[in-house]
C-alpha cells in the first residue's frame, strides 16, 4: 500500500500542553495508531543517562538513538524488554531529551523510526515537529498550546500522582527554559506548521480538546 494515502493527524506543541493525552484519545476514537514521538527522545535520553554518554558528543548520542530497541504496548513503553513507562517521565530524563533533541544527528537517527508508525488505518502523531518535518503532508495538523501556569499545574499533578516529588516554581522555570530551547534550536524548532489549526487548552478539559480536533478532522474530509 502507498503510505501517502494513509491518513495522518499531527498534534504538535510545547511540553505539558496536553498534546499526548489529546492525541491518544483522538487515536482511540478513530481506531488509529498512535505515535508519541517525545517518548522516542525520552527513551534515547534514558539510554544516554544510563550509559553516561557524553552530552557534547553528538555522534555518540546519535548512535544510541540508532540502536534504540523499543516498542509500545497499549499504554506501556518498553526499552528492550524492560517496562520504562514511568522511568522516562522523570524530570531529569525530560530535560536530557530536550537537550539531545537539539542535535540534528539525533533527529536524523530517529527519523525513519517515526515514519514507520504510519500504518493503516491511520496515525495520530504528537510531538514538536510532526507537522513541520516528519509528516508535512498530514491531512490535519494541530498546534496545541497552554499557558506556562496551566502546564506547570498539569505537570505537577502528573508527577505527584506518579510518586515523584515536584516544585511548582521549579517546574515553571524548567518549562520556560525548555520552550526557549525547543523554539530556538537550529534543527526542527518548535513552531506551528503553516496550515496548522491552533488550539489553546489552558481553560479546556482534555475531552473538549478531543472533540475540537475530531470536528476539524471531519471538516477537512477523509
Amino acid at each position: 500500500m502507498d503510505k501517502a494515502i494513509i491518513p495522518v493527524i499531527t498534534i504538535d506543541g510545547p511540553t505539558a500542553s496536553g498534546k499526548g493525552t489529546v492525541a491518544q484519545k483522538v487515536a482511540q476514537q478513530l481506531g488509529f495508531h498512535y505515535l508519541d514521538s517525545g517518548a522516542l527522545y525520552r527513551l534515547t535520553a534514558l539510554s544516554v543517562l544510563r550509559r553516561a554518554t557524553p552530552m557534547n558528543d553528538d555522534h555518540a548520542l546519535a548512535k544510541v538513538a540508532e540502536h534504540l530497541h523499543c516498542h509500545f504496548d497499549g499504554g506501556h513503553i518498553f526499552l528492550a524488554n524492560e517496562d520504562v513507562t514511568q522511568a522516562i517521565r522523570a524530570e531529569e530524563v525530560g530535560n536530557t531529551a530536550s537537550k539531545i533533541a537539539a542535535f540534528q544527528t539525533v533527529r536524523q537517527a530517529l527519523y525513519g523510526l517515526q515514519l514507520g508508525f504510519r500504518k493503516p488505518p491511520g496515525l495520530v502523531a504528537d510531538g514538536r515537529d510532526m507537522g513541520t518535518v516528519i509528516f508535512p503532508t498530514a491531512r490535519l495538523k494541530v498546534f496545541l498550546t497552554a499557558s506556562v501556569e496551566a502546564r506547570a499545574q498539569r505537570r505537577y499533578k502528573q508527577l505527584i500522582d506518579k510518586g515523584f516529588s515536584a516544585s511548582m516554581q521549579d517546574l515553571s522555570k524548567d518549562l520556560r527554559e525548555r520552550d526557549e530551547r525547543d523554539m530556538n534550536r537550529a534543527s526542527a524548532p518548535l513552531k506551528p506548521a503553516e496550515n496548522a489549526y491552533h488550539l489553546d487548552t489552558s481553560d479546556m478539559t482534555a475531552d473538549e480538546a478531543v472533540q475540537k480536533v475530531l470536528g476539524w478532522y471531519a471538516a477537512v474530509g477523509h
